[in-house]
């Protein structure tokens, strides 16, 4: 049922090499804890860092690389759910191809930790985009911030857009979830499930009593269901946080909100008004960003810069090697043509 449930969602990630946590502050009210990868690839110019971090009381994972003298700072947000973990790849991809010009925060959902640190507290979709505005004051970053979203995290990335119009030079979505896909039958199954209170807490008892098994049968759960299409990062991500069960009912918390939230029509005013701020990636056969959104958005907001990923991966790229390379590569590509501009 696990794996069923990334599946449905596709919204995961990926990690090649191996890592453990180190607690660099043992203070139990302490504002920020640090967490190190062990990285066994000498040769990176920068090593990733995982840190918690306390945003208006809720304990946050972040993911991020720190370049020595930013021009901008990159903030990322992830789809639903929002383990930061499954996107180890992608953040120190997307460092390495804009050269060290940007740092770069990949902030995880609220709820979504490997630890029930908030005591089973439940965020919203308005509460998780509260909550990335919350990370950015916090932080005081000072660079021109430039947003990424993937899935649900486009939508998120736009409205921070919205309240942060000076701050926020640059916002792209990749495989963006922006309004309801009436047409798809798995999408319609996951709407019927988190608008369930009997589904709901069927699966959330489903999934958390999985997270009883020990590791290594969690892991070959997720080999067997998943095989060599996920990277081992994919995996250790998926046995570590999703197998929770205050993780897997903020997972479908917040998917009812986003459904709620999204059956309205998108904001097109917004969207013209800013498109020459905007970009968004859209895949081949993807059920949460279908080609006639792409198409739709092209007729209301042609200035949007609109574009196909056509090599093969899916709108959960983060959970392959492959998928994460391709995909920072293009979003790098395209923060240096805007910085070009």
């Amino acid at each position: 049922m696990l794996l069923r449930i990334a599946s449905l969602t596709e919204r995961p990630l990926s990690f090649i090499r191996s890592f453990s946590y180190r607690r660099i502050d043992s203070a139990p009210n302490s504002a920020s804890r640090g967490m190190s990868f062990e990285d066994l690839d000498s040769d990176a110019t920068k090593c990733v860092n995982l840190r918690l971090c306390n945003v208006s009381g809720c304990m946050t994972e972040i993911l991020e690389i720190r370049a020595d003298q930013p021009s901008l700072h990159v903030v990322f947000v992830p789809g639903n759910p929002g383990a930061i973990t499954f996107y180890k790849e992608f953040v120190e991809s997307l460092f390495e191809f804009l050269g060290g010009i940007a740092s770069v925060s990949a902030v995880g959902a609220a709820g979504h930790t490997e630890r029930n640190w908030d005591q089973g507290r439940l965020y919203s979709l308005q509460e998780q985009i509260d909550h990335k505005i919350e990370f950015i004051k916090v932080q005081n970053i000072e660079a021109p911030l430039v947003l990424v979203g993937h899935s649900i995290g486009s939508y998120i990335v736009l409205e921070m857009l919205r309240r942060l119009p000076e701050k926020a030079v640059y916002c792209i979505g990749l495989y963006p979830f922006l309004a309801l896909n009436l047409q798809s039958k798995k999408q319609a199954f996951i709407v019927k499930v988190t608008m369930s209170r009997v589904l709901s807490t069927t699966v959330t008892l489903l999934v958390a009593l999985l997270g009883l098994l020990p590791r290594r049968v969690l892991r070959l759960i997720s080999e067997l269901s998943n095989g060599k299409s996920w990277s081992n990062t994919a995996h250790e991500a998926a046995c570590s946080h999703l197998p929770q069960y205050h993780t897997i009912r903020n997972v479908l918390y917040m998917a009812r909100t986003e459904f709620i939230k999204l059956s309205e029509t998108p904001d097109w005013n917004f969207m013209r008004e800013n498109q020459e701020k905007i970009s968004f990636l859209y895949g081949i056969d993807d059920h949460w960003g279908p080609l006639q959104m792409f198409e739709e958005v092209s007729r209301q907001a042609s200035g949007i810069a609109l574009s196909i990923e056509r090599e093969g991966h899916t709108h959960g790229f983060c959970c392959s090697e492959a998928g994460s390379l391709w995909v920072a590569r293009h979003a790098a590509s395209l923060i240096k043509n805007k910085l070009a501009s």
